[in-house]
């Protein structure tokens, strides 16, 4: 199988042209600035129509552990948790052509953000679905193969060593999202250290020192603007074009 190319006007859905337009129609249809939140509500269904989505998550429990260290007196403890608090974790892109919905889930807040500029966003009911029945059983696949990729995304965060878990996921990324090159695929979106460390359960520092190891083993390499690429024989999967 091979690496698809992913641009703006890939489409994994055959009738695509007939829900764009109706969402314009509609008015479900919506574009965003980078890093702008998209607001969104449980229960809809979404869709990437060009751009890309980061997805983030933060957790609750932090109020209650705030509240046993103010009992306890733990000052200097609550302001570590106060700033770790502050950060989210990063969970994933979803790609131009893609769906995807967010979960409400009690202590757990996910939300999704624009990760590039003029990111557009097609918002429905799964009832509109009933239009289209073909739509309907291409989105419940793509909807089959992301689960797929989580498990491969959870069986890499469970190494034990921190650049396993990097190189990991970062080969996850490049073979789901990767756009071909001279040295082999890169991933077309930048992301910060920082989110690649709260992705892996690690911190910025410790991603920083890793991917310059990474890089002199040659595991990985820098192309064009800060964009991370894998040479081709590092590919372990291939999504068919």
């Amino acid at each position: 199988m091979l690496l698809s190319t992913h641009t703006d006007n890939a489409r994994p859905f055959l009738t695509w042209q007939r829900i764009t337009d109706w969402a314009q129609e509609h008015y479900r249809s919506r574009s965003f600035n980078k890093d702008e939140r998209i607001p969104t509500r449980a229960g809809l269904l979404y869709l990437v129509e060009r751009g890309s989505v980061r997805l983030v998550g933060t957790s609750q429990l932090l109020s209650e552990a705030e509240t046993d260290l103010k009992n306890d007196g733990d000052d200097e403890s609550l302001g570590n948790m106060a700033l770790a608090g502050n950060e989210e974790a990063f969970l994933g892109f979803v790609g131009a052509g893609q769906p995807f919905e967010i979960v409400a889930q009690s202590p757990f807040s996910l939300q999704s953000f624009a990760h590039v500029d003029n990111t557009t966003v097609i918002w429905l009911y799964w009832s509109d679905l009933d239009n289209w029945p073909h739509f309907r059983r291409e989105v419940l696949d793509a909807f089959r193969y992301q689960h797929q990729r989580k498990l491969l995304w959870l069986s890499t965060l469970g190494q034990r060593r921190t650049i396993d878990r990097l190189l990991g996921f970062v080969t996850l990324l490049i073979e789901e999202f990767g756009e071909p090159c001279e040295s082999g695929y890169y991933l077309p979106w930048a992301l910060t250290h920082a989110q690649i460390g709260s992705a892996i359960g690690s911190t910025r520092v410790t991603v920083t020192r890793l991917m310059g190891k990474l890089r002199q083993r040659k595991l990985i390499h820098i192309y064009k603007d800060g964009l991370i690429a894998i040479p081709a024989n590092q590919m372990t999967f291939r999504q068919e074009a």
